[in-house]
């Protein structure tokens, strides 16, 4: 086994690791208070004097310009259609930004044309989608987030800054961290899952990986030529939409959104994020691209946050559609003064700003401040000084080190969720091997939100392929079976005596990436079409198979979970998707990934997830008047956190390094240390996730019956063992009230610190908070 593989995952991209998450050699954890500091409540910058003198000089027209963000259309190529119309507002000064454009010449052009042009020769800002990769494609967000390990997402991030700012991006739409409930909703697949606390620490190392560490003169280390600005997304809320259904209303108490939809922001600002991006979604009845409340009264004066915000798109004319804005202009002023400071793709401010200045709708104080955060992001990128980029420099595909990043990322990101009799890992020497299922031999398992030229261009990996390569001895079969979503079982009969043939059978099924990320909602969240009946009549053979599942989202896995000896989640694994599936089936890697969203049993269980409140009449089997369903049992198929390995672990009981703390010291800053043993018990060496989770017994708000506060991702090599320490204090053990101006609030009583391998963790030591 490569057990190396953490290690090599930075250092093959000349990476570093993050801050204060890893905690001895092998391990891998989170720390969201050791981020870097952020940019957030800066008095100044070294551009202010350059702001104001632009501010000085610029008409209305062009002020207003500098907040208009307009999309570039391939389809039309330069000088023509929607393309024209970019060139000709970027000659006139006014247009600030352009999203959807990318590659070193195409980006050069226009930028000249700003530069060397417009009267005042402002430069362009240049946005786009980077999720998960750009040329080199990594797993997509919800699979990293099972790593358990921060250090996969900053990899992905810095891979992807390289080869976007060398093909003239400055600026990405990434990280999503919306905090969700909701596996119909097909954005989940962007997400990290359903914990704040998880999601914390992603965001903050992928921030990290995007804009590097500031540097040492005040300067965002953003502004280095392989680096670029980071968007922290889509604040806030998005992810509680109803139904899973894209885009809709979301109701949220106070607390709750301060205490599972915002913490993972605050992080990723402490990180330094440069920009936010408004959420379409509306938050107790208010858009969120109009809500005064989460961007101005939260954001930019609670948490000082001196940054951009920008729209997303045609975020600000939907807020008509919404029934909050009767028209443009109203749609105009309602987002300008609840705080969006740039306007994507609508254009209802750019054309109805100078009147609604001169009518006191929009103060001049605000436009200002809006189009400074706009100038101060393209000084920090360097745009002011050298707004072009190196053609020759280019980076024009993935390299070695980006392929093996992807590789490790991916192997690092899979789930082990069922392994009966030790069927898995597969051995080299087998002497035939079938490969079924209509994922068996595809090469587009990147996963929603892959780069568009990437995908043609720089396609997955096949498992067929990859399986051939990893036993080369043997006798290797593939037979389809049925298609991804189509009800013809015509197939199946092929794909059944290819098993029937062969000593061992991989069955890949799951989700294309079609149907998951952005409006990509399902009612059913089952394998598609005739997918189970594969399963199953593979499993009617008797021979030995395993299911590995490729899915954007937490799948109902059905009745076929019972008669397969093994099950691996495999997410879609990107670039490398084939060849990390070939090593972990084969036990080059032996599989270390968690849950970062719990399975339910059935989409009737929607939502179930770990950290729930409690009802006043929890689940008990023997009482028919407590919170249950009748046909279903009470919990998740699996849970958060879940995730075996091929070796065993223990983890010993949790120690206190004192069992009573004073609220108030807490309130000052005091910790306490939580210790525990973690021990391989196996015959190889491998990956355990120690997760920490508290409980509040009694609160003035109902508490969840368990929060994630801390996790480390530990290798041990067989009969070794590792005490792994975390340390707690107020952020963990206290709550949000619902005060609308945000309480925080640490009270006295009994707090039950859970230890474990999941968030059923049964391990556990009481701390009383006098």
């Amino acid at each position: 086994m490569r057990d190396v593989r953490r290690r090599t995952l930075l250092s093959a991209i000349g990476g570093t690791a993050v801050a204060g998450t890893a905690v001895a050699a092998g391990a891998a954890g989170a720390g969201i208070a050791d981020a870097a500091p952020g940019r957030t409540g800066r008095a100044a910058t070294r551009h202010e004097h350059r702001i104001k003198g632009l501010l000085d000089r610029m008409t209305v027209e062009e002020k207003l310009g500098q907040l208009q963000q307009l999309p570039w259309s391939w389809d039309t190529g330069p000088g023509g259609g929607a393309t024209k119309d970019v060139e000709d507002a970027a000659r006139a000064g006014r247009l600030g930004s352009v999203l959807s454009i990318h590659g070193a010449k195409t980006t050069n052009a226009l930028q000249r044309i700003a530069v060397e042009e417009s009267r005042l020769g402002i430069p362009l800002l240049f946005g786009l989608d980077v999720i998960h990769g750009f040329w080199t494609t990594f797993p997509i967000p919800l699979a990293q987030a099972a790593s358990f390990d921060p250090d996969v997402a900053k990899a992905d991030a810095e891979v992807s800054a390289k080869e976007a700012r060398s093909n003239g991006v400055h600026w990405t739409f990434s990280p999503m961290m919306d905090v969700t409930h909701e596996p119909r909703w097909g954005r989940i697949a962007e997400s990290n899952g359903e914990d704040p606390y998880l999601t914390s620490a992603f965001a903050a190392a992928k921030v990290r990986g995007y804009q590097g560490e500031p540097g040492g003169t005040g300067s965002p280390g953003y502004g280095a030529k392989d680096r670029v600005a980071a968007c922290a997304k889509h604040f806030v809320a998005y992810g509680g939409a109803e139904g899973g259904r894209d885009y809709n209303t979301v109701d949220v108490s106070e607390s709750r959104l301060r205490s599972l939809y915002l913490p993972p922001f605050k992080a990723a600002l402490d990180a330094g994020a440069a920009t936010v991006m408004a959420s379409f979604n509306t938050i107790g009845g208010i858009p969120g691209h109009g809500n005064t409340h989460t961007l101005t009264d939260i954001l930019k004066e609670e948490w000082g946050f001196d940054g951009l915000v920008v729209s997303d798109w045609t975020g600000v004319q939907e807020l008509i559609p919404h029934g909050f804005a009767e028209d443009g202009a109203a749609a105009a002023r309602l987002s300008l003064n609840a705080g969006v400071d740039m306007e994507m793709t609508s254009t209802h401010l750019l054309k109805n700003g100078r009147r609604l200045l001169r009518e006191g709708r929009i103060s001049e104080e605000r436009l200002d401040d809006a189009i400074a955060r706009v100038l101060r992001l393209k000084a920090d990128l360097g745009l002011f000084d050298d707004p072009y980029v190196d053609e020759g420099a280019a980076v024009e595909g993935p390299t070695p080190a980006a392929h093996r990043a992807a590789r490790d990322s991916a192997a690092r990101s899979m789930v082990l969720l069922k392994n009966e009799g030790g069927t898995l890992p597969l051995k080299r020497s087998v002497r035939s091997i079938a490969v079924v299922g209509p994922f068996g031999d595809s090469d587009d398992l990147l996963g929603t939100w892959s780069f568009p030229a990437a995908v043609k261009k720089y396609p997955s990996v096949k498992v067929l392929d990859a399986v051939r390569r990893a036993a080369p001895d043997a006798k290797v079969t593939y037979a389809r079976g049925v298609d991804p979503e189509g009800e013809d079982t015509g197939g199946i009969p092929k794909a059944v005596s290819a098993a029937r043939s062969a000593d061992v059978t991989v069955v890949v099924v799951g989700e294309p990436p079609s149907m998951s990320g952005e409006a990509a909602a399902r009612s059913d969240i089952g394998l598609p079409g005739g997918q189970e009946k594969l399963v199953a009549a593979v499993a009617a053979t008797g021979k030995p198979f395993v299911v590995v599942l490729v899915n954007g989202r937490p799948l109902t896995v059905g009745e076929w979970l019972g008669s397969a000896p093994a099950v691996l989640e495999a997410w879609h694994p990107g670039l490398e998707a084939g060849n990390a599936i070939a090593d972990v089936l084969f036990g080059e890697v032996n599989p270390g990934g968690k849950l970062p969203v719990s399975f339910p049993r059935a989409v009737g269980q929607i939502p179930i997830h770990y950290n729930h409140e409690s009802t006043g009449r929890p689940y008990d089997p023997d009482n028919k008047y407590t919170s249950k369903y009748l046909d279903l049992p009470p919990g998740p198929q699996f849970a958060f956190g879940h995730g075996l390995s091929y070796t065993a672990f223990e983890i010993g009981e949790p120690s206190l390094s004192r069992e009573r703390i004073p609220a108030d010291a807490l309130r000052e800053g005091d910790t306490l240390e939580v210790a525990v043993s973690v021990t391989n018990t196996g015959d190889r060496a491998g990956d355990e996730v120690v997760q920490l989770y508290v409980h509040d017994l009694a609160a003035s708000i109902a508490q969840p019956v368990r929060r994630l506060r801390g996790f480390r991702r530990v290798t041990l090599e067989p009969g070794r063992s590792r005490t792994v320490r975390f340390r707690i204090g107020a952020d963990d053990l206290g709550f949000w009230t619902n005060a609308r101006d945000g309480e925080f609030r640490v009270e006295e009583g009994a707090v039950d610190i859970y230890v474990g391998a999941g968030s059923d963790a049964e391990a556990r030591r009481r701390l009383t908070i006098t």
